[in-house]
């Protein structure tokens, strides 16, 4: 029998944190994670985010897609998108190209919603040169 990597599904939770649970460090993950527990410090991934809404998350954050449903605190860089449910709650910065806000959710944050974020934007000097 030949041993098969499988990519990770986008549409199913492959990580979770429940809300007893308390993390200080740096994630980083395939397909979707959850988080309804405690988490401080740094998350990379190109794939979901979803904070649940018992979800207290204080981080550098950098997905593809983020959906916020507790509390966030931070700076947020989305590749594709960040929806903010009735229930959430941001305080900090977002980069996206896509920004959803239900009616009811509680935003200061700094928005900037771009075709490409600023991680993945080509920068040309007078030379030509990148940057």
């Amino acid at each position: 029998m030949k041993n098969k990597k499988k990519d990770a599904d986008e549409n199913k939770i492959t990580g979770f944190f429940d809300k007893d649970t308390e993390f200080e460090g740096t994630l980083s993950f395939k397909g979707s994670f959850r988080m309804d527990g405690k988490f401080k410090g740094e998350i990379n991934s190109d794939s979901i985010l979803i904070i649940g809404d018992k979800g207290r998350v204080e981080a550098e954050v950098k997905v593809g897609y983020l959906i916020i449903n507790g509390e966030f605190k931070g700076n947020i860089h989305a590749l594709e998108k960040v929806e903010i449910t009735r229930t959430g709650r941001v305080i900090g910065t977002i980069v996206s190209p896509k920004l959803v806000i239900e009616e009811g959710a509680h935003l200061e944050a700094n928005c900037q919603t771009l075709e490409k974020t600023p991680d993945t934007l080509e920068i040309k000097t007078e030379q030509g040169k990148l940057i």
